[in-house]
């Protein structure tokens, strides 16, 4: 099993299932769920959380930040358990923008998320998402595991110092994973969420479509849904994919329409993902492979 940090797409999807059954609404006021948290949600909603355009300020701000040990230098790892542990490493930074002014990548905003969770259904995240999401899709290898308590059939992730030597990502990364990313997972079970997904067996179809749908411009290329980059490749093909990249940890898995393919690679080392993915792009579009 690998750690797939920023792989969030479980919370996204839950937060719709929670939609579906009445308990949240996209255009509902974050404030309205979290009052009392401190931190300054003028006009953010659901929605604007979802799709990462909420403008609140971030714990790591993936576009100004390059090593996410900094965000240990005050805060020990180790203190990091809960969603609501995040909240002092961002509840005093100031709105970046006015919500839904455009996409800003922000993980705060999906600790949010996962405190909306906990509010809604008073459970913990992990609990919750372990009992009932990985349950449901039957992703038997995965959960959320203290970096301290790894079953022993776990891949370390590893980091690669300036001299060429190696050390692992322990203290690298928050002990243990939340809303915004850290699940450990194998590939077969990222497949069995992927396809529960695809065949509508955790949302409607037409929950599925909103998540799937290009909510807000990211570039030229691409657009991003609900936890889920919507990437055009060429004039005919399009990938639907989520990503994270961590110190010592890389994962990448994406849907391919047009061949009904899902392409899922973890590595334990900080960029050992991508290479391969792309590879095996030019593999599937070159021979045409369907599976």
């Amino acid at each position: 099993m690998l750690l797939a940090r920023n792989s969030s797409q479980r919370s996204p999807s839950y937060v719709l299932r929670l939609v579906e059954t009445g308990q949240l609404a996209l255009d509902q006021s974050i404030a309205t769920i979290l009052p009392d948290i401190g931190i300054d949600l003028d006009g953010v909603t659901v929605h604007h959380l979802l799709t990462h355009t909420s403008g609140i300020g971030d714990y790591f701000d993936e576009e100004t930040m390059t090593d996410f040990e900094d965000v240990f230098q005050d805060t020990p790892m180790y203190r990091l358990r809960r969603p609501t542990d995040f909240l002092p490493l961002f509840r005093d930074q100031k709105r970046q923008f006015t919500a839904g002014e455009r996409f800003h990548y922000n993980n705060a905003g999906y600790i949010l998320l996962g405190l909306v969770i906990e509010q809604l259904t008073q459970q913990t995240f992990t609990d919750h998402i372990t009992n009932e999401l990985f349950a449901r899709t039957e992703m038997t290898q995965s959960g959320y595991f203290r970096l301290d308590a790894l079953p022993t059939d776990t891949a370390i992730g590893h980091i690669e110092e300036a001299d060429g030597s190696w050390r692992t990502n322990h203290y690298a990364l928050p002990i243990i994973g939340g809303p915004d990313g850290g699940a450990f997972l194998t590939a077969a079970d990222m497949e069995r969420f992927s396809r529960s997904l695809l065949t509508h067996q955790l949302l409607s179809e037409t929950m599925t479509t909103q998540l799937f749908h290009p909510h807000v411009g990211v570039n030229d290329v691409a657009s991003y849904g609900y936890g889920v980059w919507l990437k055009q490749l060429d004039a005919t093909r399009e990938k639907w994919h989520i990503m994270g990249y961590d110190p010592g940890v890389s994962f990448h898995s994406a849907y391919y329409q047009q061949t009904n393919t899902i392409v899922t690679v973890l590595s334990n080392t900080s960029d050992g993902a991508y290479a391969l993915v792309q590879t095996i792009e030019q593999l599937l579009f070159e021979k045409g492979i369907h599976t």
